[in-house]
């Protein structure tokens, strides 16, 4: 028997394998909306086999955006037109996710297949609000630093966000605080420098991020599962590190987080990091066994024997495929095969299943 095409059962919630797709930004939204790019893109990995589908990146505000065109859910009219996408997933056996996010000083850039970098005001750009004051790219602005008073308005658009993703059929929330985005500003002391009870200690600096948490979490069904993913590092000296991720995520956990999906980076433009096939599996293990909480694995997994072992070996409950599921929507489909289990074909596809 395949660990990796057993059913994971969360809450309430049963996920018919344990290959998710990784949240990957399209950049193909027009203010915010999404196109029939993302219905097509999405349910192609739905009907590919996966788990769960979990939609990419979706700002929960305006300037949470990291580019023009990415995904938001800051209204009700952009959480209704999402619905097709959760229900389509939902009708083709996944479950469906989505991961709110918010840029911060990451945010008003163009989409990287026009080199990714920062749009001025007067080319439709933004004004980045970050912890404190300090660009990601010593070329960028100097970000706006958040006033406190500003922050329970953001912890108020998550949760807003939260129940319009419940509202649209989202089965899972996902709550970012990777890559070097907002939330993961906070928490990391290179970018976070404020002198108030939101920087400083360890317990400052992820306060802000522990209220979204716990806001989130209110809001959302107690039969349903929130995530979070997690830099786990940032690779660099003096920076966030896998010691304080295994403290926060105990946090996270005990306010009702269900899953931390691990990845790494993002927060320095220079880090060196490992690009290697499982390179970052370690962190999940790490953060399973000493926060006692569920973790994603995910980073270069691309064959099905290594996926098998990353969830046999109890390194990860689940695996998260980014560019993989790019070049092949079809691989738990393969992988089942591969592994000897049964894939979750579709009915109108069993013809392909064999020959």
């Amino acid at each position: 028997m395949s660990k990796l095409f057993e059913p994971l059962e969360i809450r309430e919630l049963r996920l018919r394998n344990r290959v998710f797709l990784s949240p990957m930004c399209q950049y193909s939204a027009t203010n915010g909306f999404p196109a029939d790019w993302h219905f097509v893109h999405y349910g192609a990995r739905a009907v590919g086999g996966v788990g769960l589908v979990m939609v990419e990146a979706t700002a929960v505000a305006p300037e949470g955006r990291i580019t023009p065109h990415d995904l938001g859910i800051w209204s009700d009219a952009h959480g209704q037109a999402l619905a097709a996408v959760a229900r389509f997933a939902r009708a083709s056996g996944a479950a469906a996710g989505i991961q709110l996010a918010h840029a911060g000083r990451k945010g008003s850039c163009d989409v990287p297949w026009r080199g990714g970098g920062h749009l001025p005001l007067d080319r439709g750009g933004w004004a980045t609000p970050a912890p404190s004051p300090v660009p990601f790219h010593p070329d960028d602005p100097r970000a706006e630093e958040l006033a406190a008073s500003a922050l329970p308005g953001l912890v108020a658009a998550y949760e807003s966000a939260a129940r319009r993703a419940l509202d649209a059929g989202f089965q899972v929330v996902e709550i970012h605080m990777a890559h070097g985005y907002l939330l993961h500003a906070f928490l990391s002391p290179l970018s976070n420098r404020r002198r108030d009870s939101f920087g400083g200690s360890w317990e400052n600096r992820a306060r802000f991020p522990l209220e979204v948490a716990r806001a989130v979490r209110a809001v959302w069904p107690p039969s349903l599962p929130v995530f979070v993913r997690l830099s786990v590092t940032d690779w660099v000296e003096g920076g966030w590190d896998p010691e304080q991720s295994v403290r926060l995520a105990g946090e996270l956990r005990a306010l009702g987080v269900d899953l931390v999906d691990c990845s790494s980076g993002g927060l320095v433009p220079d880090a060196r990091i490992p690009d290697a096939p499982g390179y970052q599996v370690p962190f999940a293990a790490r953060v399973r066994a000493g926060a006692g909480v569920a973790t994603g694995a995910v980073g270069r997994i691309t064959d099905p024997a290594q996926a098998e072992e990353i969830v046999a070996g109890g390194s990860a409950d689940a695996v998260s495929l980014g560019r993989e599921l790019l070049r092949n929507p079809c691989w738990p489909l393969h992988a089942a095969a591969a592994l000897g289990a049964q894939g979750p074909w579709p009915d109108p596809y069993l013809r392909a299943r064999s020959g």
